[in-house]
């Protein structure tokens, strides 16, 4: 068989044709340890802080401690078959995390990988999880309120939108619980909600997620799920991949919600990658970068500019104290970074005072501004109403002999604490909580026997439903307090046909 040079020469331009003069150089190092969710990697000498690096095994880390002879790596997911001896390489990318809409009503683990079952998540979008905060110049003040549909909430300590407001508290005091009332409470407010559960039972986030379902708000909300038994830098990088999935939608324009449950869990998990990576300990062995783990996770939330499409995002971080010990370092870390903080008390919340907030200790640094004006107005005196019935009822223990504006005040606070109460999972729209205040704070209340308060609530709500809808349209759609003498005939009218049946 002859071979013409004619098909050789042919064969030879074709594969030069299809030639490629490409290197492709990878960056490799060699792991010397491993072992609790930490790696070292030798040779790594250009790797830039908080790269992504690819094991061997196909797991990644995040460089973290920059060493002259080795790199401090944790290690995302599995470490178990990785070896000294394997190899590592750059990335040449920071963390990522997939973001948009494909993301809401599915409950995702910090990678962004589905834990629900419901199959892969299509999106093409990804977002580094740790981004700048926006800058002073690319924001603007808070004015615009986040209704919680909390009465004690949203008249005593009123949250905005882009506002940082720390929900603080002993286990069990109901914390979670405000955070997803407030979720709850964002149906048709065109806002996007993130929670973020960090080191909480599965079972229990199990429970959160079935109620977020049957109230039909998962419709709106991306659950980032890192339970207890993941390794310490998932639940480390959970509230950052959290705020990156709300982040996209604030910088398209959007309102969006999130909560951190919550940040100590974070911090102690910090705390554990910090003592094995070696560095030097701290106050209660906290790491020395301990508050800019927090001051940068928050800062990111913000309402900005309408230059930049006048999007926000409003954080309710959450943080669990021992014995109500608020002065302690993490509680004391996260109160100067936020903008106010409600705080949960463990008596109260015993007592059958629920929602638990300690009307003293909690306070809105944004105030009244995050509020509309009628309900400014219905609220006015409430805080001092309650603190000054507070601090009566303790007197009024050791003596019967208490002159008539003592009484009275004591009367009217007994009331405004029963008023203030609130069943789980069901939060009031703003129109109906001024109603109430208003009947409160003018004194239609005052004759009203305490067992009878819920009672009368409730069929006031469902008078105004029936006979002054135009009232309820006129606060939810102008913000404003409607005519004072229409307001006040129809509380009137209704008092005065409620027949109580309790007692004082």
């Amino acid at each position: 068989m002859s071979i013409k040079a004619e098909e050789i020469s042919a064969l030879i331009k074709q594969q030069l044709a299809n030639y490629q003069d490409q290197l492709k150089v990878d960056e490799v190092g060699t792991v010397t340890y491993v072992g609790d969710g930490i790696a070292r990697a030798h040779g790594l000498d250009n790797v830039m802080s908080s790269e992504l690096l690819e094991f061997s095994n196909g797991s990644y880390g995040i460089a973290q401690n920059l060493e002259t002879n080795d790199v401090g790596v944790i290690v995302l997911g599995r470490f178990d078959d990785i070896r000294e001896g394997d190899t590592v390489k750059r990335t040449g990318r920071i963390m990522e995390v997939p973001v948009g809409e494909e993301m809401i009503g599915r409950v995702v683990n910090p990678l962004g990988q589905p834990v629900d079952g419901l199959g892969p998540i299509h999106t093409t979008r990804t977002r580094p999880i740790e981004s700048p905060a926006p800058g002073v110049m690319q924001r603007q003040s808070v004015t615009e309120p986040l209704q919680t549909g909390l009465k004690a909430i949203d008249a005593l300590v009123p949250i905005g939108r882009g506002q940082r407001e720390l929900v603080i508290g002993d286990r069990k005091t109901g914390k979670t619980s405000i955070a997803i009332d407030t979720i709850l409470n964002q149906k048709g407010q065109n806002t996007i909600c993130v929670y973020v559960a960090i080191g909480q039972k599965e079972s229990t986030v199990r429970t959160q997620v079935e109620t977020l379902r049957r109230f039909g708000a998962l419709d709106y909300t991306i659950v980032v799920e890192a339970g207890p038994s993941e390794p310490a830098p998932m639940l480390y990088i959970a509230p950052y991949a959290g705020s990156a999935m709300g982040e996209d939608f604030m910088y398209r324009g959007q309102h969006v919600l999130i909560v951190f449950d919550d940040l100590t869990k974070q911090a102690a998990a910090y705390r554990e990658i910090s003592l094995l990576l070696r560095r030097p300990p701290g106050r209660e062995a906290y790491p020395g970068d301990i508050f800019y783990l927090h001051s940068r996770l928050l800062e990111r939330s913000a309402k900005l500019s309408d230059d930049l499409g006048g999007g926000s995002m409003t954080a309710l971080p959450i943080i669990e104290t021992q014995a109500g010990d608020i002065s302690a370092y993490i509680p004391t870390n996260v109160i100067s970074i936020t903008d106010g903080q409600i705080f949960l008390e463990s008596d109260l919340f015993y007592s059958g005072t629920r929602p638990a907030i300690d009307a003293g200790n909690s306070v809105s640094r944004v105030g009244g501004a995050a509020q509309i004006k009628a309900m400014k107005k219905v609220a006015g005196t409430l805080r001092t109403d309650l603190a000054s019935y507070r601090e009566l009822e303790s007197f009024a223990q050791f003596g019967s002999d208490l002159d008539e504006a003592t009484q009275s005040k004591l009367n009217r606070g007994r009331r405004t604490v029963e008023v203030l109460k609130q069943p789980l999972h069901k939060p009031l729209p703003v129109e109906k909580q001024v109603v109430i205040l208003y009947a409160l704070t003018r004194g239609y209340l005052d004759a009203v026997p305490v067992d009878d308060i819920e009672r009368y609530q409730n069929e006031l709500f469902d008078f105004f439903d029936s006979s002054h809808a135009d009232l309820l349209e006129t606060i939810r759609t102008t913000g404003n307090l409607p005519d004072e003498d229409a307001m006040a005939s129809a509380v009137k009218a209704f008092s005065e046909g409620f027949t109580p049946t309790g007692k004082n």
